[in-house]
């Protein structure tokens, strides 16, 4: 069914655990990843580093936990070998531990993460070509009001725009459906005046990797 932006709530990482090592993950239509004492519960979210490029720096939903040094990464389809290579998964995890909500937002933008083309014609030929050579950067941005100064949310942006570390952004919409965005933020704390507008402050959004969604949000 259709939706529209309104009634999204986002939020923002602000606490992880300590990296644990990654020793193996496998290939299944939902991997399984071998990590000693992981501490990890289903539907937590962790942010996986790994020596396959497809799967390294996004975050991904804890699905299940067989045992205490194994869990299952939702919607982690690595059953190609040649994407996947066997053997090769190996790395480290870290888990969110906090969410902080972020309140008095609008103005949503997004851009990004459609395939890069690549044009090219043989000397030959009148004919173009074209393929796909990966993803473009994703992108977002908002605006948030210049007022909620003191609020979790613009006291966590601002933490986060200091020491510029990784971070993860969620966003829930009305209809449950959940994405997980790896990423970097920046809060200008520049006023934006407009007259017949609401002062605003303006946050970037830089996507570390491609963003994973859900259809439904995590239970807790």
């Amino acid at each position: 069914m259709a939706r529209t932006p309104s009634g999204t709530i986002s939020a923002v990482a602000t606490e992880f655990a300590l990296s644990k090592v990654v020793t193996a993950i496998s290939n299944a239509v939902e991997a399984v990843v071998n990590c000693a004492g992981h501490d990890c519960d289903p539907n937590d979210i962790v942010v996986i580093q790994s020596g396959w490029a497809r799967i390294s720096r996004r975050a991904f939903r804890v699905k299940a936990t067989p045992t205490v040094d194994t869990l299952v990464l939702e919607q982690a389809d690595t059953t190609s070998l040649t994407l996947y290579p066997a053997g090769g998964g190996a790395g480290s995890l870290v888990k969110v531990n906090t969410w902080v909500q972020l309140t008095s937002t609008l103005n949503p933008t997004s851009s990004g993460g459609e395939a890069k083309k690549v044009t090219y014609k043989f000397q030959e030929s009148d004919q173009e070509f074209s393929i796909n050579d990966g993803f473009s950067a994703v992108d977002r941005g908002f605006d948030m009001d210049a007022d909620a100064i003191t609020t979790p949310g613009y006291l966590a942006l601002r933490k986060l725009t200091e020491v510029q570390i990784d971070t993860v952004m969620r966003k829930v919409a009305k209809s449950g459906a959940t994405s997980y965005l790896p990423c970097t933020v920046n809060l200008n704390e520049e006023e934006i005046e407009t007259d017949g507008q609401i002062v605003v402050c303006k946050v970037a959004v830089s996507g570390n990797a491609r963003s994973t969604r859900y259809a439904t949000p995590a239970v807790v």
